[in-house]
């Protein structure tokens, strides 16, 4: 990994009103820009606006309108830009989907693969974890509920991803965000020596409130960057790769910098392949 300077984005869409949408997701890239940053990353469903029973209505397909508008701002910029859409599945239900728009006009996309109960009725999940590219490091994307699975994580991590990148569109009632985050993202950090990148929606709409919030973490679980002012805003942040590289690298003779995942057995991982594991026999206080 190189030095890399990123932008995490807290924006306040309106559903239904992507132009007006990507207009603020323009503005924010082209301040990102200015701050000599080389990749941005929005917010889950920042194009359309978070709104599940408005979802299908709302779908798009890739390439398409939107798609189309974020690339050629890639291509203005010179940055990679990460924003969540709502895309076109060819069924009734669309996908959650993380654009990747190139400067030089490649599309790539992520598909939330692990939906929460209330989204199961209104999207179809995906069914890959890709890696993606830049001349200074390989990413990964997570969509919010996809982080409270640490396989993911650790597939992430073993394909060669050294960032992942977390949008999320989490809502005000669950509680305060960085509070939250702080409990599980900085162990998929540590765990899997990679650096975690998050944001959030933030404000009202559509009759619901996001808390907003932006955090880095590096590979160590340790905080590198934040913002939680709950309000539209760019948090810039410069990734140090050293500590990455060490660890990644095996440059140093300490067990303080493993690679954990190099220690892995998975000849004994066989039960996370069951859909469930039973129950354990009662211990004798139970009898």
């Amino acid at each position: 990994m190189k030095e890399l300077r990123i932008a995490l984005a807290q924006i306040q869409p309106k559903t239904g009103c992507p132009q007006e949408n990507i207009g603020k997701i323009a503005a924010l890239t082209k301040q990102a820009a200015q701050k000599k940053a080389a990749l941005i990353c929005f917010p889950e469903l920042c194009v359309q606006g978070y709104h599940r029973e408005k979802a299908r209505l709302a779908a798009e397909a890739i390439p398409g309108k939107s798609s189309l508008a974020i690339s050629r701002l890639a291509r203005e910029t010179g940055l990679v830009i990460l924003a969540g859409m709502v895309e076109e599945s060819g069924s009734a239900k669309p996908f959650n989907t993380q654009l990747v728009a190139f400067p030089d006009g490649r599309l790539y996309k992520y598909r939330k693969t692990h939906l929460g109960k209330s989204e199961l009725p209104y999207f179809t999940p995906g069914d890959s974890f890709p890696v993606f590219a830049t001349e200074e490091a390989r990413f990964a994307i997570a969509i919010c509920w996809d982080l409270h699975f640490p396989e993911v994580s650790t597939i992430y991590s073993l394909k060669g991803a050294e960032i992942i990148f977390a949008p999320h569109a989490s809502p005000s009632f669950v509680g305060d965000r960085r509070e939250i985050w702080l409990k599980y993202l900085p162990a998929r950090a540590y765990d899997n020596s990679v650096f975690i990148a998050a944001c959030n929606l933030v404000g009202e709409d559509g009759g619901q409130s996001f808390c907003g919030g932006a955090l880095v973490i590096d590979p160590k679980g340790n905080v590198a960057a934040q913002a939680f002012s709950g309000r539209e805003e760019l948090l810039v942040a410069d990734l140090d790769p050293r500590l990455i590289n060490t660890i990644r690298r095996k440059e140093s003779a300490s067990m303080r910098h493993s690679f954990f995942l190099e220690g892995r057995r998975p000849e004994l991982y066989g039960e996370l392949l069951k859909p469930s594991i039973p129950n354990p026999p009662p211990s004798p206080d139970e009898n």
